[in-house]
């Protein structure tokens, strides 16, 4: 019986094809079924970003199939964390939600050289991430 995830994150940018699939990429890769993901835009694009992903191909996880959706209210209220990467207003507030703002370099329009050192990053957030939602699932000593 699968268990229930010990969280669900919304990873939100404008077009979805850059920065939110990498990271939810990582987030499915790193986390497996422990932490629900989710990715939107809120203008998606027609495509996830070709070097997005080339990058994430070599770092083992391939996001090749995904494609940008549109950030809807509805996954906003099912997410325990947004997290938003330059949506600006276009993202909604709903109270009992852990809201976070990665400031990280659009990948829009850049080769490989310059969207993997914007790829590691998202890593470490990601990681970082994880370990804080696997933080506040543990039982307290």
């Amino acid at each position: 019986m699968p268990s229930t995830p010990l969280a669900s994150v919304l990873f939100v940018c404008v077009h979805n094809a850059g920065r939110s699939q990498m990271a939810a990429g990582f987030l499915d890769h790193l986390a497996g079924d422990r932490i629900e993901v989710r990715s939107a835009g809120s203008l998606p694009a027609e495509q996830v970003n070709p070097a997005a992903v080339e990058v994430m191909r070599e770092a083992g996880v391939d996001i090749a199939g995904r494609q940008p959706k549109i950030l809807t209210t509805e996954a906003v209220q099912a997410s325990d964390y947004v997290i938003t990467m330059g949506c600006g207003d276009a993202c909604p507030v709903f109270p009992g939600k852990k809201y976070l703002d990665w400031a990280l370099e659009d990948p829009a329009g850049q080769g490989v050289d310059a969207v993997r050192p914007i790829r590691d990053e998202i890593r470490k957030r990601v990681e970082a991430l994880i370990a804080e939602i696997d933080a506040a699932a543990a039982p307290e000593a």
